[in-house]
Order: structure tokens, then sequence, then C-alpha cells
């Protein structure tokens, strides 16, 4: 059996521009990214703490140590600039495996690790 479970976490950063001319994603430096083990194209989950919103989208590397958060395409409509969102990616494992497993959760400052 398979079970879905939380790979990765970046709690409670700040959204730094919100972009609708753009064919959808969110953009993350490159720094927050490695820290929580997330990867270009990777599927993530988005709850934005300001409004209750919930959505998915895919990760866009952004500039290392900028500190960018972006909301593209649709997902711009869900966030204002300086929202607080935590984004989680989640990951299958058999349940022997999930059991030990221990998620990336990050905590950053200002979005900065």
């Amino acid at each position: 059996m398979l079970i879905e479970i939380l790979k990765s976490k970046l709690h409670c950063v700040r959204v730094t521009e919100a972009n609708l001319k753009y064919m959808g994603s969110i953009t993350i430096d490159e720094d927050l990214m490695d820290a929580a083990g997330l990867i270009a194209g990777e599927r993530v989950h988005i709850v934005n703490n300001n409004n209750g919103e919930r959505f998915d989208t895919y990760v866009i590397k952004g500039e290392r140590g900028s500190g960018c958060i972006c909301l593209n395409g649709a997902a711009a409509r869900k966030v204002q600039v300086d929202d607080v969102v935590i984004i989680m990616a989640y990951a299958m494992m058999d349940y022997e495996e999930a059991r030990s497993f221990t998620p990336k959760v990050v905590f950053p400052e200002n979005n900065r690790v």
C-alpha cells in the first residue's frame, strides 16, 4: 500500500509578487527550494493564511538569495503581495517507509533560510 505523506514545507513565507501575465506556477527563491528539498516542476500545495485559499501549482526556480515568492497566472488571483503562505509538497511512500520518514520543514525569516 502507498500513502501520501508530507515531504517538505516552507512555513509562513511572504508573497513578494503576484504576476497575472505569466503561465501559472509559483516562483520560489532557489535557496528556499534547496532548504525544503523542492525541485523545479514539482507540484506544491499552497495555503494562504490571510484569506484561507488553498490551491496547488508547480515550482519555478527564482533568483537565489532574492527571497522571491511569486504566484503566477491564475494563482496570482488567490493572493496579494505580503500575504503569508505555507508551501507544502507531498510524496508517495509505502507504509513502512512513511512511518520512519521525516519531512523537511523550513521556518524562514523574512523569506531567507
